[in-house]
């Protein structure tokens, strides 16, 4: 028996927060793709339209919505505004975070060191990546239940399951600089919010999982990707693209035995 149709998503609506994101608009195409209606959530709505744009032209169903993940009000808006553009909210995908690129163009704008790191962004972080995950869950399992059925995916980072190599961020003879605190305790959270869910909802039929990305090239300089690729067993940083496998997997009956998981695509990273 053919295992295609289990990724089928037709009938299906998502909602992905950070949907204009690097990985969030891709996630929003490839759930399209498969046949999903999909909400692109994004604190950027013209960002958020113009993913919309694309979704449309290609004959998929989209609708753009901005939206304050660390806001509750906000986080119940937008799942509302799934449930009453489509009929239904099946899947979230909680993809909005902070992560300062300290090896891109906020090099040295502010101190990455963790004895002077300021208590205002740490703050702001967990607002967005974690708090945001917790509130736009709480929002989307409401309608899940009512339902008798959902599934969420929370995006994780390989530095949510180990600290950063430090040596990444360095340029000789520059200023020191780090992967900031806040993103690997945050992505260690959702983790930790991705089992707490999948348990808590395990005799509600909803499903809940983490996607684990390693690092994705986004413009980073050459320094930094031969260093990084160097430390991976494939020897090169992911594409954007190559997610949405692992996100389609999740989203989709193909995972139907499947909960409280973490599906790593790290390259190797994880595996020396």
């Amino acid at each position: 028996m053919s295992a295609l149709p289990s990724f089928d998503l037709t009938a299906r609506a998502a909602v992905v927060t950070g949907g204009a994101g690097l990985l969030g608009r891709q996630f929003c195409q490839t759930l399209a793709a498969a046949g999903a209606a999909v909400l692109v959530a994004d604190m950027d709505l013209g960002a958020a339209e113009a993913v919309v744009e694309g979704i449309r032209a290609a004959g998929g169903r989209a609708a753009a919505h901005q939206t304050d993940v660390g806001q509750a009000d906000s986080a119940r808006a937008m799942a509302a505004a799934a449930a009453e553009q489509f009929g239904s909210l099946d899947i979230l995908v909680n993809s909005a975070a902070l992560d300062p690129k300290f090896d891109e163009s906020g090099a040295g704008k502010h101190s990455s060191a963790f004895e002077d790191y300021a208590l205002e962004t740490w703050e702001a972080a967990l607002k967005v990546n974690l708090t945001g995950a917790f509130l736009c869950s709480q929002a989307a399992v409401a309608y899940m239940l009512s339902q008798g059925h959902g599934v969420i995916i929370n995006i994780c980072s390989t530095y949510g399951l180990g600290g950063p190599d430090q040596r990444l961020y360095q340029r000789p003879g520059q200023p020191a600089q780090y992967k900031p605190v806040d993103y690997t305790v945050t992505k260690a959270g959702i983790l930790g919010l991705t089992k707490y869910l999948a348990t808590y909802y395990g005799d509600k039929n909803l499903r809940v999982n983490a996607l684990t990305p390693g690092g994705v090239f986004n413009g980073h300089d050459e320094h930094f990707v031969q260093q990084y690729s160097a430390r991976t067993v494939l020897g090169r940083m992911a594409q954007p693209d190559e997610m949405n496998g692992a996100l389609l997997f999740l989203a989709s009956d193909a995972s139907s035995y499947m909960t409280g998981a973490n599906l790593v695509v790290d390259g190797g990273w994880t595996a020396w």
